[in-house]
């Protein structure tokens, strides 16, 4: 499966195990609800500090958000 698509449905799995909403996430990262579901769908990509903030916020490391050990 791509690459995006993975990180997303890992993304979308932290946000629920951590109980926030994607409206939630989205105020936290200065944009819309609809912004946020693109990363969660796979659509856009995370920038870096997008991605620090979100490892900081459900208490996970990079390498489990890019399930990096799989490669």
């Amino acid at each position: 499966m791509e690459i995006k698509k993975e990180l997303g449905k890992r993304l979308k799995q932290s946000r629920k195990d951590a109980h926030f909403t994607q409206k939630q996430v989205a105020e936290m990262l200065h944009m819309t609800q609809q912004q946020y579901s693109r990363f969660e769908n796979g659509v856009f990509e995370l920038n870096y500090s997008q991605i620090v903030f979100l490892c900081k916020l459900y208490d996970i490391s990079a390498d489990e958000l890019f399930d990096l050990k799989s490669y």
